[in-house]
């Protein structure tokens, strides 16, 4: 541990967990734990619904590993049932914890988590405490920035993952307590195996260089920008792209694009959610994880690569060179700018970076804990004054 827990604090954290699939609930599980583990009496409130099926782009809300680490929770909370969150706020209220822990994504939730918080303050003197992914989602929407104001309005203190998430934050609450952590690196999938064996079980050639494009594929994720530079890339290094993980958006397009590009026979596309046993043997394939993202506030891959030992190759944008060090943890190049990611790419190859890499990597990683996420979280609790509800 990094620091001496102070004395112990009942805590409610509201937010995604198991069944229900994806990093937000693997994030949620780990932190419960370390904020259990540090001394803490933590209760985990997820979803009875966290979409509705008609909103919900993927193709299930559950996720079916068979390598889990859930942390306990009760669900209680529908995301469009009004009656649901006076039912949360009353549960949470009669357990009376010092702390409420929001994870905030995406503004759907906003009426929810904020109704809950203004409920439960009325009830106690309970401090409301919210980690941030995003404060204005990377996809705008009508009445966004209303819901959103909606959410911050009773919260007494934040966590921001990234720096221009929190320049977000100050827009929008100026003056608001925050604190900058960024996102820890997991310990969910296991220890990097060999990069041959990895690609033997996966039916990928054991020799050839090997990109990997991961994790949800939206429209901002630049996944065609990458495409239409691999051209170019194989001009100089035979590398293969693995593309894993659902389509959200645009799978049609990619689809022709690939084929538009002559690079059938250099992309392997695996559309669909992967579980958690799948992803350590992914990256353990890979020479470089590339994020060639349009925009973005922080990454829950970089640290799944983290955790694994493969660099990063990024695009300058949001929080992203804010944890892959240029050049001691990865690449980063312009963003939207296909030449100069086919040049960054050659450079990872050409140079010989992978291994000065995987170097810096072991080195830098252990600022990134979720020991001291949870010492943030009991900062955030115990130096917030309750604000008056807004």
């Amino acid at each position: 541990m990094s620091g001496r827990a102070p004395s112990s604090l009942r805590i409610t954290f509201v937010g995604t967990a198991h069944p229900m699939r994806g990093g937000l609930a693997q994030f949620n599980a780990a932190l419960c734990f370390a904020l259990r583990d540090r001394g803490h009496d933590v209760e985990l409130i997820s979803f009875t619904r966290q979409y509705p099926g008609l909103l919900f782009p993927g193709k299930s809300q559950y996720d079916e590993s068979e390598e889990v680490h859930p942390f306990p929770a009760t669900a209680l909370v529908d995301s469009i049932g009004p009656w649901s969150w006076e039912r949360a706020a009353r549960h949470i209220a009669r357990r009376r914890p010092q702390g409420l822990l929001f994870k905030f994504w995406m503004p759907f939730f906003a009426p929810a988590f904020g109704t809950i918080a203004r409920r439960v303050k009325k009830r106690g003197d309970t401090r409301v405490v919210s980690i941030l992914d995003n404060v204005i989602p990377h996809e705008r929407r009508p009445f966004d920035l209303t819901l959103i104001r909606y959410f911050l309005g009773p919260v007494d203190g934040f966590l921001a993952m990234s720096r221009s998430v929190r320049d977000d934050l100050e827009r929008l609450r100026p003056g608001a307590r925050s604190e900058l952590v960024p996102h820890p690196v997991y310990d969910l999938f296991g220890e990097r195996i060999d990069k041959r064996e990895a690609r033997r079980r996966l039916g990928l050639d054991p020799l050839e260089p090997l990109l990997l494009f991961f994790g949800f594929v939206r429209d901002y994720k630049g996944l065609d920008l990458l495409l239409e530079a691999l051209p170019e890339i194989r001009r100089r290094v035979p590398a293969r792209l693995l593309v894993l993980g659902e389509f959200y958006s645009g799978k049609d397009r990619t689809q022709t694009l690939i084929r538009d590009l002559g690079l059938s026979e250099a992309v392997v596309l695996e559309d669909g959610y992967v579980p958690n046993e799948r992803v350590g043997l992914a990256f353990s394939a890979a020479d470089v994880v590339v994020l060639p993202y349009r925009s973005a506030t922080q990454s829950g891959i970089v640290p799944i690569a983290y955790q694994l030992e493969r660099p990063v190759i990024c695009t300058d944008v949001g929080g992203l060179a804010e944890v892959v060090v240029h050049e001691r943890t990865g690449l980063v190049c312009p963003p939207q700018d296909r030449a100069a990611l086919a040049r960054t790419v050659i450079r990872f190859y050409d140079e010989g970076w992978e291994d000065r890499l995987v170097q810096g990597i072991a080195e830098e990683r252990t600022k990134y804990s979720w020991d001291r996420m949870a010492e943030a979280v009991e900062r955030m609790l115990l130096a917030t004054e309750p604000a008056e509800t807004r």
